[in-house]
């Protein structure tokens, strides 16, 4: 093998490397990549199906029930709302009509909850349901003054 012919076979070993590292690092940022959606959202079936994503909105006054570590719930964001089921110990701060944040699957139009994490005070919102809930009012405000009859 000439001088040349090594050189050749180096440069292509290492970009074989380079690009086997890359895919790998690719592959496993792709995997651990969780997206946050509404209830709207969802609703309008923008959420994927078979894939853990986060959903985020309010809990919904009185919809909370109990049976031992079992818990089910609906999250809203004014304008839909999303049931919702959790096996496991929720946060100490998790309360009806407070900001909620739970990472799972949607499976027969429940989320399948693995996670779930409540705001930790009173000012403190993530700024995709802050956005979402202001969008939510906004379009229930139009919806409502289209509603009106006029004389």
């Amino acid at each position: 093998m000439t001088p040349r012919r090594k050189r050749i076979a180096i440069a292509l070993g290492g970009v074989a490397v380079v690009g086997a590292a890359t895919a790998l690092v690719l592959n496993a940022f792709q995997s651990n990549l969780v997206f946050f959606y509404t209830p709207t959202q969802i609703a309008a079936k923008e959420a994927p199906g078979g894939r853990t994503f986060r959903l985020g909105g309010l809990v919904v006054e009185g919809s909370v029930k109990r049976d031992g570590v079992n818990v089910s719930f609906e999250v809203t964001d004014t304008a839909k709302t999303v049931p919702v089921q959790f096996a496991g110990i929720l946060p100490d701060l998790f309360k009806e009509g407070k900001g909620v944040v739970a990472q799972g699957q949607l499976e027969n139009g429940v989320f399948q909850a693995k996670e779930v994490l409540a705001k930790h005070d009173e000012n403190y919102m993530p700024p995709e349901a802050a956005e979402a809930l202001k969008n939510a009012a906004i379009a229930n405000q139009k919806a409502a003054t289209t509603l009106v009859p006029t004389k």
